[in-house]
């Protein structure tokens, strides 16, 4: 039985039938990945925590900024002022309000590389990534491993989720078989309502908590999209899988193999990543090197060099943003400059 003290933190959760003493001793149990510490993954997180689930593991590549502070609600100035990654100021954060919670910040990117040492071990994986690309990776690992995953998504005023149970509901390739084709709005051409956001990540997590307390009865088996400002909803089916899946039903893992995956521009910035080049850095090494061609500030976890109109900031494993350009080319290029290549 929980202790008294957590029985009183989680009270008014323990009261609620459908979680009950027994559903909170289960949340306690469960491990939650959430791949993203956005704005869906920073209100995903904070409700889990808050909620008493005894492990989460938290993967973001990118660091806070100030124009997160909109929407991304477990991030202040302070972050913001020190660029801290989102997964390690997150993890900061959750600490102060619920110390009981293991929170496992791992600053990456997930790449087929590494997804199977990142994901192990959770019982339930959170969509709150920005981009098809790293969706779909995460639709054929869950379908390899057998893995339960919540897609969720919002931009503008608009907000959807879906939940994938492999095995027995549509996976997202039935659903989506090829990513959305022509000009996709993001949050930096469409802009995003703070409301929307905490409307996907609030669906999201009660469907956690159904799965996690066994209530798999009260799943819903839809895809499910609301706007905020048009107050237009919608509901499709997704209680079956599509016969002819490459990916649930043929087990074509393509993404998990890698194929054809592209540079990814990053949502809200006109900037582009590298991450091919996983090695370790030596911030002091790498500081003194470039203090001669820009402005250099860095910590224990990342390092930024400004230098024109460019920004580009090192993670400990090497990879890289660089802001101030949209090419490729000049991306790499300027890695190979004055990163190395």
């Amino acid at each position: 039985m929980p202790s008294a003290e957590l029985t009183e933190r989680y009270s008014r959760q323990i009261l609620f039938s459908g979680i009950g003493a027994e559903g909170q001793q289960k949340l306690e149990a469960a491990h939650v990945a959430i791949v993203g510490c956005g704005a869906t993954g920073a209100a995903a997180a904070s409700l889990l925590a808050r909620a008493g689930v005894g492990t989460l593991t938290l993967i973001d590549r990118d660091f806070v900024e100030e124009s997160n502070l909109q929407r991304q609600v477990l991030f202040d100035e302070a972050d913001a002022s020190l660029a801290l990654p989102k997964a390690e100021a997150a993890r900061r954060k959750i600490a102060l309000f619920n110390s009981e919670v293991n929170v496992r910040a791992q600053i990456a990117d997930l790449i087929p590389a590494n997804i199977h040492e990142l994901l192990r071990g959770a019982d339930l994986i959170l969509d709150a990534t920005d981009n098809f690309e790293t969706r779909y990776l995460l639709n054929d690992y869950a379908v390899e491993q057998g893995k339960p995953w919540i897609y969720a998504a919002a931009i503008g005023a608009y907000a959807v989720t879906m939940n994938i149970l492999p095995g027995e509901t549509a996976c997202l390739a039935c659903i989506f078989p090829k990513p959305p084709g022509g000009t996709v709005e993001t949050c930096d051409t469409a802009g995003i309502l703070n409301s929307a956001v905490n409307l996907a990540a609030s669906i999201e997590v009660t469907e956690a908590f159904k799965l996690l307390t066994g209530a798999k009865n009260k799943l819903r088996r839809s895809i499910l999209s609301f706007d905020l400002w048009t107050n237009e909803q919608s509901e499709i089916a997704t209680a079956h899988p599509r016969p002819d899946c490459e990916v649930c039903q043929q087990r074509n893992f393509a993404h998990l193999r890698g194929e054809g995956r592209p540079h990814i521009t990053l949502c809200g910035r006109n900037s582009v990543q590298i991450h091919e080049h996983h090695r370790p850095v030596d911030f002091a090494e790498l500081e003194t090197k470039l203090k001669p061609h820009g402005k250099v500030r860095s910590n224990n976890l990342l390092l930024r060099f400004e230098r024109g109109d460019n920004v580009i900031t090192i993670f400990g494993d090497g990879r890289a943003l660089i802001q101030g350009t949209t090419d490729i080319t000049q991306a790499r290029s300027l890695y190979a400059r004055f990163i190395g290549s």
